[in-house]
């Protein structure tokens, strides 16, 4: 199964874009990406305990684990981080955000106050700001969740996740019990806003504050 929809529309502009060999999502989600973020950590030098690059006061938050931190990062108080993760060049990890593992955040992103983050990827300049989950998800490059922004990722019977291909509107299933929404370069999410597992929010693409969306999003400002 492949699916590329444009979601690496300036790769080239990417921190780490040797890194990025594949345009198919699903070479970032579910075992793909544990393997590959393993691959990229060992590639790091990073073993069993962090390597970090940054002035972190180590007194005031947690990171324990397999976690590359690179330079110019910020990372507030009562932040935990549990590898394997790496954290990008010029990123902001706030207060009180809770990063769970299999996390990989580019460059310039943010990893906003009280956001909680697991089994996923924040391209470059990607930001969930505030009070968000970002669960078994891709956000693209320059991609903003609103406050209060949730990914759903789990399906309420349990069953394996289908998402809808943009090009051939068929269904698809992924084989993944967990999937959140892959969210396009650019695209903007609105406050409090909910997607259904197995979203696809095309690049530029946009949703309006306080809604429930699934299916693939081709809104564009």
């Amino acid at each position: 199964m492949s699916l590329d929809f444009g979601l690496f529309t300036k790769k080239e502009d990417l921190y780490n874009k040797n890194i990025f060999v594949s345009d198919d999502c699903f070479s970032y989600l579910g075992k793909n990406l544990v393997s590959w973020l393993d691959s990229f950590l060992t590639s790091l030098g990073v073993k069993d305990t962090p390597v970090i690059k940054s002035s972190v006061d180590l007194s005031k938050c947690s990171i324990i684990g397999r976690v590359y931190i690179d330079e110019d990062v910020l990372i507030e108080p009562y932040s935990y981080i549990k590898g394997p993760c790496y954290i990008g060049k010029g990123t902001e990890v706030r207060q009180a955000a809770y990063i769970r593992g299999n996390v990989y955040v580019g460059a310039r992103c943010v990893v906003g106050h009280t956001t909680e983050v697991k089994s996923a990827v924040f391209l470059d300049g990607a930001k969930a700001g505030h009070f968000s989950y970002v669960g078994d998800s891709i956000l693209g490059q320059n991609s903003n969740l609103g406050a209060g922004t949730k990914l759903a990722n789990l399906k309420f019977n349990g069953s394996n996740i289908s998402i809808k291909d943009p090009v051939t509107n068929k269904r698809i299933d992924t084989s993944l019990r967990k999937l959140g929404a892959i969210v396009g370069d650019r695209a903007q999410l609105g406050c409090n806003s909910v997607t259904n597992p197995g979203t696809l929010i095309l690049p530029d693409g946009y949703v309006l504050p306080a809604s429930y969306v699934r299916g693939v999003i081709k809104n564009k400002l």
